[in-house]
């Protein structure tokens, strides 16, 4: 770290793509992206762009985001990856997605499978149970 400040103008941009994230805004989201805003830009709690879409549940920003290269075996500074707040919030459609796209059910702390297990998930364990 060099020690100067981060612009405010460069703050106030990442603000507004995590806003667009955690709202499921797909077309302006992959805007931004496709014009250079890192796919796996994270937040000071360390969660993604990937994670704020699962975690929100939106499927379509999902998609969009893996296309663009998003990694999906990142975890936040709790050790939660996407697959895990996907299936935290029940969002069968984005677990789909992002186990098509290759996530490990068994990645972080909590995995994905250990939530579905503590909160008695039994749709999202399927899920996660066909993709073995």
């Amino acid at each position: 770290m060099s020690g100067e400040p981060i612009d405010p103008g460069v703050i106030e941009l990442a603000g507004l793509v995590f806003d667009l994230a955690r709202g499921g805004s797909t077309e302006e989201l992959t805007a931004y992206v496709d014009a250079g805003v890192p796919v796996n830009l994270t937040n000071d709690k360390g969660d993604t762009l990937l994670i704020l879409a699962a975690y929100h549940g939106h499927p379509v920003a999902v998609g969009a985001l893996l296309e663009r290269g998003a990694d999906h075996s990142r975890v936040n500074d709790r050790g939660q990856t996407a697959l895990a707040a996907a299936v935290f919030r029940q969002s069968a459609d984005t677990v789909t997605r992002l186990l098509a796209a290759g996530a490990d059910p068994d990645a972080g702390g909590p995995s994905a499978r250990a939530t579905a297990t503590f909160f008695e998930l039994a749709e999202m364990t399927g899920l996660l149970d066909a993709h073995r």
